[in-house]
């Protein structure tokens, strides 16, 4: 029996969709300019967090070879690095196979002033686990309502959550994964384990699809980014970044202390009113 609160699930949950359309940039001149842009709002989103001491959680999901890891480098690689930091999810460590799955991940959740994202996620034990059928079907279920009372417990003491799924289709997949086997320099990154979750896509799609009707939450909504287009998708994934974690939250700069203010115009010769205009 599903014991998850749906008054506090949204009412058109996601779903994967077979239509990805055309990328919206026809040069790599637009992509940049638009990349450029949203980085600087990230970077002054990051400092208000700072300061306001707010902390958010990103969870990335997705298909092998969608472009987490690029969406990723774009999203930090402009930001203060005291504040940010990426948790890449792995097998659990034989010591943290026999504690409850949520265990490592409450290891990782954000301080105040800073950005976590995870590199896949809590959500294995509803996608992975399922589907090569590592746990019973008894477990995988009981899973959405802890994985949705863990995000709430988050949410409500004050942590931010965005949860983006990476979703490419099966031919652009297949050509990522071509790429990769012929390119020495990025051939570690096809592993037997891609090439196995891709025979076992049917199946995967099933359980994500699944997932989103579970737990695409008010607190913890679901967004699915078009990765079929690497540009389009680094910045749609920024985008919806700093929209989410803009809502609700003043991102203009702090005031000055005026003590400090004055000290500094006395010290540095430096005339207040030029400070404050």
């Amino acid at each position: 029996m599903n014991n998850t609160d749906n008054t506090l699930l949204l009412p058109s949950p996601p779903a994967l969709f077979e239509d990805f359309g055309q990328s919206r940039f026809d040069s790599k001149e637009e992509y940049k300019d638009a990349l450029g842009k949203q980085q600087e709002k990230l970077f002054h989103v990051q400092r208000s967090y700072f300061h306001q001491k707010k902390r958010a959680l990103v969870v990335f999901e997705g298909w092998d070879a969608s472009g987490k890891g690029g969406a990723i480098r774009r999203i930090t690689e402009k930001l203060d690095p005291r504040g940010v930091s990426v948790f890449p999810v792995a097998k659990p460590a034989k010591e943290d196979q026999d504690k409850h799955f949520l265990y490592r991940f409450w290891q990782h959740i954000p301080s105040p002033s800073t950005l976590k994202i995870f590199d896949r996620s809590h959500y294995g034990r509803v996608l992975v686990e399922r589907v090569d059928q590592l746990i019973d079907e008894k477990t995988y279920q009981r899973g959405y309502d802890e994985i949705n009372a863990f995000e709430k417990t988050l949410s409500d003491s004050g942590v931010r959550i965005i949860k983006l799924f990476m979703h490419i289709s099966p031919k652009e997949q297949r050509e990522r994964f071509e790429e990769r086997l012929h390119n020495p320099f990025k051939r570690w990154k096809l592993t037997e384990e891609d090439l196995h979750n891709r025979k076992m896509r049917k199946e995967y799609v099933k359980a994500v699809n699944e997932m989103f009707e579970r737990t695409h939450t008010s607190y913890a909504p679901w967004r699915i980014i078009n990765g079929e287009y690497k540009w389009q998708a680094r910045v749609d994934v920024l985008d919806t970044i700093v929209a989410r974690l803009s809502e609700g939250v003043d991102i203009s700069p702090p005031q000055l202390d005026e003590n400090l203010i004055a000290q500094a115009s006395k010290q540095l010769d430096v005339d207040e009113d030029l400070i404050n205009s």
